[in-house]
């Protein structure tokens, strides 16, 4: 493996003022999957799929993506499914009251989005039939539903963290492209569950979960360790795939047996979770973990590991310009306050939207 000599350049800039850009390096990790992820980013960037702005960082509670203008988003997105359907209806309101219950996210709301987003799309390879028969524009718009309504809530745990908790405010960054190619993830390198393979490290890459579902880790989280039924059963999708791309994460490290008692307690449970629930630890079918594939030069990119300086430094430059892994660049001169920026989008997705729509 070479990995250890590998890198991904980012220049971000501010998406209020364009002229205005910093950059951050990647060391990819030495490790047979970071190097598949490592070409696979690079197919990307060479094919230049278009990069999905408007779901990319995460939980920075002062982001100008503020909750009035992903409720304006959410409810175009509704009004344009109920528009179109005769048989499908999203009848829920969307206002930062209703998606909030006091400062936390409003659950009970962000699973029946969620529900919307998974009856209407179905899985990367069995579409519904609502997908299929949908035009640009709602094809687009079911697509929204789902990033919207982990930004809204990813927005409120954060703006909740900043008052109650400011040092755990949990920033992150998702890095996705429409149309990304999906590959089929090796069985060799599947994991069986280890409590470390849930930890979260400051400014560590992550490969990204790369298909439509949850995670075991995460209905277990959702539903607060309650044991499953036929409902959450259905929310579960094991991993099969991955992309060249990627998640990083911005906050505070949370690791197994470390300064967190609570992530210790949490990650115990789990475990003792997917044994009442049958499910094997030492089966990787289930692929316990996330998986690292790399590491943010943090001091040579920002000068400074300290994370609460990060974030003030990053908070201005919520925008990704440019990527370049190796010899290959990918520019992105576009942004989510563009004017025309949701019609941009659906004219990068028709022929994917195309093909969706046969048979």
């Amino acid at each position: 493996m070479n990995g250890i000599n590998q890198s991904v350049k980012i220049t971000l800039r501010n998406p209020l003022d364009k002229t205005d850009t910093i950059s951050f390096t990647i060391a990819v990790a030495d490790s047979p999957m970071a190097e598949l992820w490592y070409v696979a980013l690079q197919r990307l960037l060479a094919q230049n799929k278009y990069l999905e702005k408007n779901f990319c960082f995460l939980g920075f509670p002062d982001s100008a993506r503020n909750l009035e203008y992903i409720c304006r988003e959410l409810n175009w997105a509704k009004d344009t499914i109920n528009n179109f359907f005769d048989d499908y209806t999203i009848n829920e309101v969307f206002t930062p009251d209703t998606l909030r219950n006091g400062i936390d996210p409003n659950q009970d709301l962000m699973n029946h989005l969620h529900l919307h987003f998974e009856h209407l799309q179905g899985t990367v390879w069995n579409l519904s039939d609502y997908y299929k028969r949908a035009d640009y524009d709602t094809k687009f718009a079911i697509r929204q539903l789902n990033n919207l309504c982990h930004e809204a809530e990813s927005l409120m745990l954060s703006q909740r963290k900043q008052v109650v908790a400011p040092d755990w405010v949990r920033p992150s960054q998702i890095t996705t492209f429409l149309n990304a190619e999906r590959l089929v993830f090796p069985d060799e390198y599947k994991t069986t569950f280890a409590e470390s393979g849930y930890d979260r490290k400051f400014g560590e890459v992550y490969l990204h979960w790369a298909q439509i579902g949850k995670t075991l880790y995460e209905v277990y989280r959702d539903e607060q360790g309650v044991d499953i039924d036929q409902a959450t059963c259905d929310a579960i999708n094991h991993l099969r795939y991955y992309s060249g791309e990627f998640d990083i994460e911005w906050a505070q490290d949370v690791v197994y047996n470390g300064q967190r008692p609570w992530h210790t307690k949490e990650i115990n449970g789990f475990r003792d979770w997917l044994g009442r629930n049958n499910f094997d630890v030492s089966d990787t079918q289930y692929n316990y973990g996330y998986h690292p594939v790399g590491q943010v030069l943090l001091k040579e990119s920002f000068g400074t590991d300290d994370f609460k300086e990060v974030w003030t430094i990053l908070s201005k430059y919520l925008d990704i310009y440019s990527i370049t892994a190796g010899e290959v660049t990918a520019t992105y001169d576009y942004t989510w306050t563009d004017a025309d920026y949701k019609q941009q989008q659906v004219n990068m997705m028709r022929s994917g939207y195309d093909f969706s729509s046969r048979g």
